[in-house]
């Protein structure tokens, strides 16, 4: 790899107020322009060359099932790339999140490479925290495109109001979910709302049980996202409920018990 002189990502962004209150009661939000042109530039080469490098999926689009067809995903970059680690672990981010959570610090989960390839399929509806053993709700995730997407690229879909009853369905992201979930939304009358445009340096920001989905990517380009997912310091470790989050438990939690504190070297404190 060859090492380049990145920004450092320390100047923090400020929120509005409204826009806190806004993302607390809908349990999702957008900021603009939180990096600049030559940052993202910066940044998007070395995450490209570390997500193709720790890339494992070698099948065909249609070789592969609903969840393979959403997206190219590789997870915790920043554990081994050291330029990676300077976006990841940026002070700008974490701020970001820490304010909207309303906590004063918080902590990495991991990250993860969301690459949906031109003509790749949709990303069923679903809630991130399924796959998370933490006894807080104060869990956010920044969904950060790296180049400039419009709405038929796999544009990041939100059920409004939906984090606030928690965990809905013990279900996987999968047709089932997608089905099942779609259900729901409607049953509830939830407002089902998206961007139609981001820029590269655009950011969405949703809690971790806040419904959400994406459309296909029918551009003939790849949607290159980044994602990181913060919680609230002092969050515990719970006893999992499914397969995946005992072994979430044992990978980005690194085995720790339940009751213990989430706070493993995979999980620095930020801010």
């Amino acid at each position: 790899m060859n090492t380049i002189n990145l920004p450092s990502l320390k100047e923090t962004v400020i929120l509005e107020p409204e826009q806190i209150e806004a993302f607390r009661k809908e349990g999702h939000t957008i900021t603009r322009n939180i990096m600049s042109a030559a940052e993202v530039a910066a940044y998007r080469e070395v995450i490209n060359e570390a997500a193709y490098k720790y890339n494992t999926e070698t099948r065909k689009l249609e070789e592969r099932d609903t969840y393979g067809k959403a997206f190219l995903q590789i997870m915790n970059l920043w554990e081994s790339d050291e330029q990676v680690k300077k976006f990841t672990l940026a002070n700008r981010f974490a701020k970001i999140a820490a304010d909207l959570l309303g906590v004063d610090n918080v902590r990495i989960y991991h990250d993860q490479a969301l690459y949906k390839e031109a003509g790749g399929g949709f990303t069923p509806w679903h809630q991130d925290q399924y796959y998370w053993p933490l006894s807080t709700n104060n869990t956010v995730t920044m969904w950060m495109p790296l180049v400039d997407i419009k709405e038929d690229m796999g544009m990041l879909t939100f059920a409004s109001g939906s984090h606030k009853e928690g965990s809905v369905k013990n279900i996987a992201i999968s047709d089932e979910s997608e089905a099942a979930l779609n259900d729901y939304i409607s049953k509830q009358g939830y407002n089902v709302t998206r961007a139609t445009a981001m820029q590269a340096g655009d950011a969405t920001w949703h809690y971790g049980w806040t419904l959400h989905a994406a459309p296909g990517n029918q551009s003939d380009i790849t949607r290159e996202v980044m994602t990181i997912i913060y919680f609230a310091d002092e969050a515990t470790v719970i006893e999992p409920v499914n397969q995946h989050q005992e072994n979430d438990r044992n990978r980005w939690l690194q085995g720790l018990a339940p009751g213990e504190k989430a706070a493993s070297d995979l999980n620095p404190l930020l801010l």
